[in-house]
Parts: structure tokens; sequence; C-alpha cells
């Protein structure tokens, strides 16, 4: 990392902030944030070289992983399952600092070495290998996830309705009714605590096939408008939701709606 600075790390990391705070909703895959940051911040000639001692692995995309590592620690920058997005608090310095990458990066070290303070204290042979490790990992967690949701992209929709009563059976409760193929009036799946739906709450589940559409507040409502004094409303989507559905589900008024995406699926 001999010829990478403190301005040059700024600079790739603004390219990053860039990119992530143009793009609206819940930010954009980290290989996408590569590819198209190649473009907006080209490599140098030493950025754009393999290591010598592993040919075929490039540095520029293992210099920025390891340059977004303050962002995150500084909670500027968030990654899940391979999705990279900026906070709120994160935008508000890209806005202060985006002029400045020498002090954006520096600032965010500053964090970075605050939160340290709070962690046990390592070798610096030790912390070297961690930050390799974590970069391993968090590349592997990507391809998996990526990998997971392919295959989930490719499964019938019903299959995939049926995996979700399963996952339901799997938590403890008891699935009583599973939609079969034709019109479903809103409602996919019907799950209780006890076998004989005599204790609350009353389980509704819908569950939308959808691969890279997003779920609006439109169909929320028209979920929720389904939903009686006892019911919980579940919907599960394998596209994104909008924001104003994430926000309608947070302040709807009984706070009987909970909204399960891909992501929170494979958590699940």
């Amino acid at each position: 990392m001999a010829e990478i600075t403190r301005k040059r790390q700024g600079e790739l990391l603004a390219g990053v902030f860039q990119l992530l705070t143009e793009q609206p909703g819940d930010g954009l895959p980290a290989k996408e944030v590569l590819a198209r940051l190649r473009a907006e911040v080209p490599p140098t000639p030493f950025e754009a070289s393999d290591y010598p001692n592993r040919p075929g692995v490039n540095r520029y995309e293992k210099i920025v992983r390891f340059s977004t590592i303050p962002f995150v620690k500084a909670g500027w920058l968030t990654k899940s399952k391979g999705q990279w997005s900026v906070t709120d608090e994160g935008s508000a310095a890209f806005a202060r600092l985006d002029h400045d990458p020498e002090a954006f990066m520096r600032e965010a070290v500053a964090h970075y070495l605050q939160w340290k303070k709070g962690q046990p204290e390592a070798t610096d042979e030790i912390e070297t290998e961690a930050v390799a490790v974590a970069g391993s990992y968090e590349e592997a967690e990507e391809a998996a996830f990526s990998e997971i949701k392919a295959y989930v992209d490719r499964m019938a929709p019903y299959d995939f309705q049926d995996l979700v009563a399963a996952l339901l059976e799997a938590m403890g409760y008891h699935v009583l009714w599973v939609a079969p193929p034709g019109p479903d009036k809103g409602v996919d799946i019907i799950a209780g605590s006890d076998q004989l739906w005599i204790e609350d709450p009353r389980i509704k589940v819908q569950v939308k096939h959808r691969g890279g559409s997003t779920t609006d507040v439109g169909d929320l409502r028209a979920f929720m408008a389904v939903l009686g004094a006892r019911d919980v409303g579940i919907f599960v989507s394998t596209g994104a939701f909008t924001r104003d559905a994430w926000s309608e589900a947070r302040t709807h008024e009984t706070r009987k709606l909970t909204l399960i995406d891909l992501e929170r699926l494979l958590d699940l």
C-alpha cells in the first residue's frame, strides 16, 4: 500500500460516495460500484496491476475495499449481502468534504481510530491479517448471496410460496392454509401459533416472486385491506420495497405489518 496515499484513498472513496448518493433507493451492489468506479476514477498503473505473488488478482478492487474500512467504522457507509449504501451521516460528510478528498479520508480515519480505541489491542501483524480475512469474507458473502438470489429468481412462484410456508413451520408456527394456483384474493398463506387457530395472532402472508421489480405502497395498502382485527400481516417479496412502502409499514397505526425482503428472508 506504499503507493496509495491518503489523498488517493480519498479520491477513490469520494468516487464511491458520488455513485451511491446519485443512486436512489438502497444503494448498489458492490460489484457494480467497483465496475462503475473504474470509469469515474480510473486506476493508476500501479492500481491496475496484479499482486506479484497472486497473478490474476487485481490491486484496484482490493485497494478500494480496504479504503472503505474507516468509512464503515465511522458509520458513513453500510455493507450488507454485497449491497453498499451511504448513511445520512455519510451523505452529510461527503457534502461537506467532497471538494477535499484528503480531508474526507482523514476525517473517516479519525472516526475509525476513535472506534478502534474501544476494541481489544492487536499487533500490526494481527490487524493486517484481520483486514485481509475480513476482505475475503466480504467477497465470499457477496458471491454466496448472489448465487442464492439467482437460485431464488429461477424458482417457480408457487415453489417460492411453499418455501415461505416451510420457513414459518420451521420457526414453530402452524401453517393452516397455502393458496393453490389461481387467484388468491390477496392472501397466500394463513398460519397461527396453535393448530386449532384459537390463540391470537392469526398470521396472513402475501408472497410476491418479483425478481428485479419493486413492491410499492399501493401493494401494501391492498394487502392491509384484507387484514382483520386479529390478524398480523407479513409481506414477503424477492424484490425490493420502495421507501414509501417501508414508511407505510413502520407508521401503520396498528403496527401489525412486517415486510420481508430477500435479504431478511435469508437471515431468517
